[in-house]
């Protein structure tokens, strides 16, 4: 121990040094940087290589941990839904209609009118909302349709939106409106246009100004919005349900929120879940192949290979979306406001799923979210 101890005394007095301890100090931390600049080309190139093998192994299955709720008071699945064959023959009705507005060219006041009659059948208050927007290529008018749900057991300080199709969102209105069980308000908005819409109406129900925008205020309003459901059903039936989520500017909801619809969406309705609308070439074979044309055919067939291909697509829109801060849906438009939302895309097919899952899906997940205030924002992808 002796040895020991006078070797490591002597090494101190090296590294020290003799004279003033502090010039040495002083000495050593000039060395110190001098010799991290001679070398900071290679840690720049170490830093950089790490950083993309590490983009490499990011989509490994390995590594992940599978769908998982952090918030036990969600509670996902664990709510019955009366939605049945009426509702969506109800549905089909104002699907009938809805075209028949397309084919002799309705304008946006037409729809929006027909969408606010449809809300006033069952009692619930609804509006209309004219906007126009000044832009370099012309002016662009529209009108929104808004309805507000209110809440018997509340007093309408929290809400939750649900934007959707014309069809899914007035059939779906009028089946919740039977139910007494909301703890808060259900606000529904059909918003015309893309995003020009839903920018119009979100602005505006936050009170926020648009140098560009001119747009009437909100007669109906409630209160803070803590959870969006934008639902994008663009035919007649479906083979998956497509999540997306990313918003503005690299904004991401709550994970929950998504691990939520999807465990609800696989296990209680019945419906595959995909990220964004990539469809697995191993469920559908007319889906083009992930692996490049040269690679070997036992390589193309490895399935740990195919699920790394898989994700890595996903993986790849994903920092796509997040690099140029882009939203993938009108659901990006809610983050920049502390509001949880994401789009629920059903991939158009000949089926075979349609507006019972869809509307099943949508009700369980209105009815989940209502126990818990999702307010933690995750970052994770």
């Amino acid at each position: 121990m002796a040895q020991v101890r006078n070797v490591l005394v002597n090494l101190k007095a090296k590294l020290r040094g003799q004279g003033n301890p502090s010039v040495n100090k002083i000495r050593r931390q000039r060395a110190l940087r001098n010799g991290l600049w001679k070398g900071l080309p290679f840690i720049r190139l170490l830093l950089f290589t790490v950083g993309y093998l590490w983009l490499l192994v990011i989509p490994s299955s390995r590594l992940g941990q599978g769908t998982y709720i952090d918030e036990n008071a969600l509670q996902p699945g664990q709510v019955n839904t009366n939605w049945n064959w009426g509702e969506v023959h109800h549905a089909d009705r104002i699907l009938e209609e809805l075209e028949q507005l397309r084919d002799r060219n309705a304008s946006s006041d037409e729809v929006a009118q027909y969408a606010v009659s449809e809300f006033e059948k069952y009692g619930i208050p609804a509006r209309t909302q004219r906007y126009s927007y000044d832009t370099v290529g012309g002016t662009i008018n529209g009108t929104n349709a808004y309805a507000v749900l209110q809440s018997p057991r509340a007093s309408g300080t929290e809400a939750i939106v649900i934007s959707a199709s014309w069809l899914s969102r007035t059939a779906l209105a009028s089946f919740l409106k039977n139910y007494s069980l909301w703890a808060k308000d259900l606000v529904f908005v059909m918003s015309d246009g893309y995003l020009d819409g839903m920018q119009a109406w979100i602005t505006t129900y936050h009170g926020e100004a648009q140098p560009n925008l001119k747009a009437e205020p909100l007669s109906l309003q409630s209160g803070v919005v803590w959870t969006a459901l934008n639902i994008d059903y663009p035919g007649h039936s479906f083979s998956h349900l497509g999540l997306f989520f990313e918003g503005l500017n690299g904004r991401l909801p709550n994970q929950d929120l998504m691990n939520s619809v999807s465990l609800i969406a696989r296990y209680t309705v019945g419906v595959p879940v995909l990220v964004y609308d990539h469809i697995d070439p191993r469920e559908n074979r007319n889906q083009p192949s992930l692996h490049p044309s040269w690679l070997p055919e036992p390589i193309k067939q490895n399935a740990e290979l195919q699920e790394y291909a898989s994700r890595a697509r996903n993986v790849y829109r994903h920092m796509n979306y997040q690099a140029r801060g882009t939203a993938s849906g009108v659901h990006g438009l809610f983050h920049r406001f502390r509001i949880d939302a994401i789009t629920l895309f059903a991939v158009p097919a000949t089926g075979p799923h349609g507006f019972h899952a869809l509307g099943r899906l949508v009700s369980i997940q209105s009815h989940t979210v209502q126990t818990s205030d999702v307010t933690h924002i995750s970052q994770n992808p």
